[in-house]
């Protein structure tokens, strides 16, 4: 399977007849692997900062969490894991595998726990593969 048809078909996949507003997997050293059209243009800073909060879990924290320009508050996640931010009825999961970052960015009518599941779950796969 292509990391385009990971990306369609699990990551932008339909829950209860919502989905994720746009979703990626990148390299952990920021190079695309796969996106959604939505997905937003990200910078290498903003890389960097995800890597360095999985590496240092908290250091996003007091600064916020930014993805394409837009700021998150860091809300409870898995240290060295995964990455939750929320921002008004959105927000973004990161799940952190041994070699890249599966995103998804959220907004309503679906829920941060959905996005959740959603993520993690690819993630997980992916780790279990060697990924």
């Amino acid at each position: 399977m292509s990391w385009q048809q990971y990306v369609d078909e699990h990551l932008m996949c339909d829950i209860d007849g919502n989905h994720l507003t746009s979703a990626a997997i990148i390299g952990q050293d920021g190079t695309v692997w796969a996106q959604s059209s939505t997905f937003p243009q990200f910078t290498a800073e903003e890389v960097t900062g995800i890597m360095n909060d999985f590496a240092e879990p908290g250091t996003l924290a007091p600064t916020g969490l930014f993805l394409g320009g837009t700021k998150y508050m860091v809300i409870q996640g898995e240290p060295g894991a995964v990455i939750r931010g929320k921002k008004g009825s959105g927000g973004v999961t990161i799940k952190k595998t041994n070699q890249a970052l599966i995103i998804g960015v959220y907004d309503e009518p679906l829920t941060p726990g959905q996005c959740n599941m959603i993520v993690e779950r690819l993630g997980d796969y992916l780790i279990d593969q060697g990924l």
